[in-house]
């Protein structure tokens, strides 16, 4: 079995917040491998970081992390806002405040964003179960009154 490279963790973190969390324009590019996506990128030699996704109300995507052009570690996930809510302030809302709990992601966690954030009225959760080598996880939003607003699940690991 692999073992999970020492710096992998800190990589992921700053891929992590130069990408989506931080939204980072020039880590959007341009012409997608795949038609109708959008993917970020991040590069820190000997790793690369990438993260395609589709869809907005409710999307799916896959982030890959590569050493010397080789994909070692990968993460997929899938969710959103609820299906009911479908109007764009909203979303925007909702996604601006998931940006924020993501630029707390950790180098002990490195998956998404802290296990609780609050903020703006809302509450984003975070559980996670298992190590950077495997694992999976569930993220929430729900507003202080408890209404829920997103959900996201996601899991991943090292590839052999």
């Amino acid at each position: 079995m692999p073992s999970v490279p020492p710096d992998l963790a800190a990589f992921l973190v700053e891929a992590k917040r130069r990408t989506y969390a931080g939204l980072d324009d020039d880590a959007t590019v341009a012409a997608p491998l795949l038609a109708g996506s959008k993917q970020l990128e991040h590069r820190a030699p000997p790793y690369a970081y990438r993260d395609i996704y589709f869809g907005m109300g409710f999307f799916v995507g896959q982030e890959t992390v590569s050493r010397d052009d080789r994909v070692i570690w990968s993460m997929s996930y899938s969710g959103g806002a609820r299906a009911d809510i479908t109007d764009r302030p909203t979303l925007l809302e909702i996604y601006k405040f998931l940006r924020q709990a993501l630029l707390g992601v950790s180098v002990e966690e490195p998956y998404r964003g802290p296990h609780l954030f609050e903020q703006a009225g809302m509450t984003y959760r975070n559980e996670v179960e298992g190590t950077l080598d495997r694992f999976h996880g569930i993220e929430t939003i729900a507003r202080h009154d408890g209404a829920p607003l997103y959900e996201l699940r996601y899991s991943g690991g090292l590839l052999r």
